[in-house]
């Protein structure tokens, strides 16, 4: 039997987080890339990179509460969907600018923070407009009008001539694009109905060719953009569909990989066609992969439970103030909660891809 839209909401409210992910952690995590001299870094997309922005919405889509946050500057929770710092922060302190990426929505933002970079994203949002409607979060139009709304803010703090200089020369990242798949298509009906993957996976390239497109028009130039993870093998999926043994669900993995393929050819041809655009397909379903599959190898003790939950659906999808099984260590596992990587998974990934990506910006 088909359930209505409330239904689903009150049901699945919950796994509309973004699957993610990411970037790491070695000997060589110190290096950044202060040399390129880049003014800020801005940050579209899900809880990958989400710093906060939940906070200030009306949705239960929300990390502003222990254990989140509990290895962060302070150990307070921020909003951010991990124990300390993820992805958008490394990626500031990457370029030289900050420690911390703040939320666009943060009411005591200051001037400094505008100008060195923000994040718009939002957990729980995709590519695809329904994918937001039913988590009750910020949507890729959502987050446009708030950049465009930022721009007018820059231009009155630094005049026309320096925004241009900013938008022109800053990086942005974004990440979407694993809650429609993980979830939208593979755990509601509606989509399945109207789209195979192939038709589904095409679709959120051409939304996000189109969101490209309108950055570029506001002033955007260097813009990185994450590939889906290996979303099939995160402790959630595992444990939904992995069988007694926990396996990654491949079907899930499958068409990750189908977007990939699609997005790297349509960041491509964008590139072609948009005058000094750089655009950088991001590969970060090999990375993270290699990690959960050869943890061990990276100084990890646990790569398919979560440390918040021990990745047991029933102790919760996500942290919650009642959770009871929370790990000591997080450095010892891949995963926080049952979706989202550690900070220290997150810094490992994020120093890898960069460091292979980096140039492709300049």
């Amino acid at each position: 039997m088909m359930m209505n839209l409330s239904t689903l909401k009150s049901l699945n409210v919950r796994l509309f987080v973004v699957m993610f992910y990411m970037f790491d952690v070695t000997a060589k995590s110190q290096t950044n890339y202060s040399k390129f001299a880049i003014p800020a870094v801005i940050a579209f997309g899900d809880s990958i990179l989400d710093t906060g922005n939940n906070d200030y919405i009306e949705t239960i889509m929300k990390a502003d509460f222990r254990p989140y946050g509990r290895d962060f500057f302070g150990g307070k929770p921020t909003g951010r969907f991990s124990n300390g710092r993820i992805p958008s922060d490394f990626l500031a302190e990457k370029f030289g600018i900050k420690d911390t990426l703040p939320p666009y929505l943060d009411p005591t933002l200051e001037t400094e923070d505008l100008l060195t970079g923000v994040s718009f994203a939002s957990a729980g949002s995709g590519y695809d407009p329904l994918t937001p409607e039913l988590a009750a979060v910020l949507s890729v139009e959502d987050q446009l009008n708030m950049f465009k709304d930022y721009i007018g803010k820059l231009k009155a703090y630094a005049g026309k001539e320096r925004t241009a200089f900013i938008l022109a020369e800053s990086v942005f990242f974004i990440s979407m694009g694993s809650n429609d798949v993980s979830v939208t298509y593979f755990m509601s009906p509606y989509r399945r109905n109207e789209y195979n993957v192939e038709e589904y996976t095409s679709m959120l390239v051409n939304i996000c060719s189109n969101f490209l497109q309108e950055l570029y028009k506001y002033g955007a130039r260097k813009i990185g953009v994450l590939s889906l993870s290996p979303i099939g093998c995160v402790p959630l999926q595992r444990t939904l569909g992995g069988g007694g043994e926990r396996n990654c669900v491949e079907s899930l993995n499958q068409a990750a990989m189908v977007f990939n393929s699609k997005l790297s050819s349509s960041i491509e041809a964008l590139n072609k066609s948009l005058p000094k655009a750089r655009l950088v397909y991001l590969d970060n379903y090999s990375e993270l992969n290699e990690i959960i599959q050869h943890y061990d190898k990276f100084g990890f003790e646990v790569g398919d439970t979560a440390c918040c939950g021990v990745g047991n659906i029933e102790a919760g999808i996500l942290c919650n103030s009642f959770s009871l099984k929370v790990c000591e260590n997080a450095t010892k596992y891949v995963f926080w909660d049952s979706i989202h990587p550690t900070e220290r998974t997150y810094s490992m990934l994020v120093t890898s891809t960069m460091a292979k990506n980096v140039h492709k910006f300049v």
